[in-house]
C-alpha cells in the first residue's frame, strides 16, 4: 500500500520509493553498496512523511468510519 501510495504521488522517482521500502539484502556487499541509492531523494520522501504526521498531530480533520454499523442496521 506505501508503494502505491507514494508513486501515486508522482513525488520521487520508482528507483527511490522502491529502494526506501525495499527488505534488507542478504548479500552484505550488494547491501553495502545500494544503501545510497537515492539517499537524498529518500531523505526528502521521509522528511515529507514526517511533516505529513506532523500536520496530522497538529489537528488535521480527520474523519471517523462508521464501519459495520451499516450491516447492524440492516438486521
Amino acid at each position: 500500500m506505501a508503494a502505491t501510495l507514494l508513486n501515486e504521488m508522482g513525488l520521487w522517482h520508482p528507483g527511490a520509493v522502491e529502494r526506501q521500502l525495499a527488505h534488507c539484502d542478504n548479500n552484505a556487499v550488494r547491501r553495502a553498496y545500494t544503501r545510497g541509492e537515492y539517499w537524498v531523494e529518500r531523505v526528502r520522501m521521509m522528511q515529507h512523511r514526517s511533516d505529513h504526521l506532523d500536520f496530522l498531530r497538529n489537528g488535521a480533520k480527520v474523519l471517523n468510519g462508521n464501519f459495520g454499523q451499516a450491516a447492524e442496521n440492516r438486521g
